[in-house]
């Protein structure tokens, strides 16, 4: 019997995780996404053409490889119409090889409303949500009342739905929001929804099936599995910079219930970090840089959101950060992204411990968001080097080899790839 293995975000989230899935699919079987939804942003570049998964696999270009959506992810039916819409126009045909799990659950049109009445009502303490309904579809699916994808196929179907949306909008009333306002994409909530139901007839083209059943049949028969993560670590529900997180568990027990399998059945644990730090929306980033280094890092590495569109935070790599997300994820193998970003810089820095009241610690304390945290630097040369002429991981410049190796001696676990460019070409593996 065959393992699951994990390729999952170690920081914030945007370490490139969509690139590196797609360009390990070759070696599996079958790429599953195991939590998360449309506040999710693969973006995946090659033959000089950008392509962003928001719901769908990044193992999807590969068109002889199966692709699950699993229980534990939320699907918003009219984004995934329009992805699948825009994978078409590129010659890829989805519904030969996505399959979806009838448990994942559905975003209504109104926990999208929810979800912007609830950011409205937090005023200055705002989490910097998407705006996509993640929080408000997973909260109706801790209380029992949400709508999965097997539903649609009922015949109650549309009674569901209307209790549902009735409740949605009682609490927006009494959060005081201005529901005749609200626009999705330029649509009042009724024109939206009328686009919601027109685009479950493209959901219902799909095989869906009782994916915990089909991953461990999977397993059974020999079969490679890669379970592809949404977000980052540090965003993780329980174990992020709370309550700046997002809804799901993202770490490597999220496979277990977000795909149906024991943990027992966990392989390789391939964790993504950048060579740097970045951070969408609020929340504590000890590291963030507010000079033009933080600037110019935004810039050359492109550090814009892929589903929001929004300028992320950048600063220097956080250890104590990654060493917390390599312990609760079990991370067997780091897979490193843009350090060419960097190429220019007379030297780069390292936190390698907080300084919080004067004392120093290397752990995440529980008052990450209430205490002052000065990073502890460490420089190094920088590689001052363009890193396209680079073959393999040993060619890579002695500075950044020097850096490498310190971020492995920190974590304690082995670099296996490092990334040096956006395409997928470039993923220089170790031998």
């Amino acid at each position: 019997m065959s393992k699951v293995d994990v390729l999952l975000g170690l920081q914030w989230g945007d370490e490139g995780k969509g690139k590196i899935v797609d360009v390990l699919t070759p070696d599996y079987d079958v790429i599953a996404r195991f939590q998360g939804g449309p506040n999710a942003g693969h973006t995946l570049e090659f033959n000089g053409i950008k392509h962003v998964l928001h719901i769908i696999p990044s193992g999807i270009f590969h068109k002889e490889k199966l692709n699950v959506i699993g229980n534990g992810v939320l699907i918003e039916p009219a984004i995934f119409n329009e992805e699948v819409e825009a994978l078409r126009q590129k010659n890829v045909e989805p519904t030969e090889n996505l399959y979806i799990s009838k448990k994942a659950h559905l975003i209504l049109p109104s926990h999208r409303l929810l979800d912007a009445a609830n950011e409205q009502a937090k005023g200055n303490a705002k989490i910097g949500s998407t705006l996509k309904g993640i929080g408000p579809a997973y909260t109706d699916k801790i209380a029992r009342t949400g709508i999965r994808v097997g539903d649609i196929m009922e015949f109650d179907f549309r009674e569901k739905y209307q209790l549902l949306k009735f409740q949605h909008l009682q609490i927006a009333k009494m959060l005081k929001y201005d529901v005749e306002s609200f626009r999705i994409g330029g649509l009042s909530l009724d024109e939206y929804e009328v686009r919601w139901m027109e685009s479950l007839e493209t959901l219902r083209k799909f095989k869906l099936i009782n994916s915990e059943y089909f991953i461990n049949n999977c397993l059974k028969e020999g079969k490679r599995v890669l379970a592809e993560g949404a977000q980052g670590s540090m965003l993780d529900i329980d174990f992020g910079s709370y309550p700046f997180v997002t809804s799901s568990s993202t770490i490597t027990a999220g496979v277990c219930s977000g795909l149906g399998v024991a943990p027992s059945s966990i392989g390789r644990v391939m964790g993504i970090t950048k060579a740097y730090c970045t951070r969408v929306g609020a929340g504590p980033f000890p590291t963030e840089l507010f000079d033009a280094t933080g600037h110019t890092l935004c810039e050359l590495g492109h550090e814009f959101g892929a589903t929001t569109g929004r300028a992320r935070r950048c600063g220097w790599i956080d250890i104590p950060a990654l060493r917390y997300a390599c312990m609760l994820n079990g991370v067997t193998d780091l897979i490193v992204t843009k350090p060419d970003v960097m190429n220019d810089f007379d030297e780069v820095k390292m936190c390698v411990s907080y300084v919080i009241n004067d004392k120093e610690t290397e752990e995440i304390p529980f008052e990450f968001n209430e205490v002052e945290i000065r990073p502890k630097l460490v420089a190094f040369e920088g590689w001052k080097h363009s890193l396209g002429s680079a073959k393999n991981y040993d060619s890579l410049p002695p500075q950044l080899l020097a850096y490498l190796s310190a971020i492995e001696l920190r974590t304690g676990v082995r670099i296996m790839a490092v990334s040096v460019s956006p395409d997928r070409k470039d993923v220089l593996f170790r031998s």
